[in-house]
């Protein structure tokens, strides 16, 4: 049988885990490595973009390219909200 202050010291554990969790999900975005060794994104939508380093390299690259190409095309691109 678990006493009372086994009990509170189990619900404050608990409560610092949880906000723990809140903490690290609120901001958003997470990346982890895959079991394949390529980096995912978590976040962005229902599934996680996953690309090995040298496609996220070349991505990076081209990001100047990438945001001036949303900017020409802002009146056909739609926003996820």
């Amino acid at each position: 049988m678990s006493t009372e202050d086994d009990l509170k010291a189990e619900v404050a554990k608990l409560k610092a885990e949880m906000e723990s969790l809140k903490a690290r999900t609120s901001k958003g975005i997470s990346l982890k490595v895959s079991e394949k060794g390529a980096v995912s994104v978590y976040g962005m939508g229902r599934f996680p973009v996953t690309l090995y380093k040298e496609q996220w390299l070349k991505l990076l690259d081209m990001a100047d390219d990438l945001r001036r190409f949303i900017a020409e095309n802002d009146s056909k691109l739609k926003a996820k909200d």
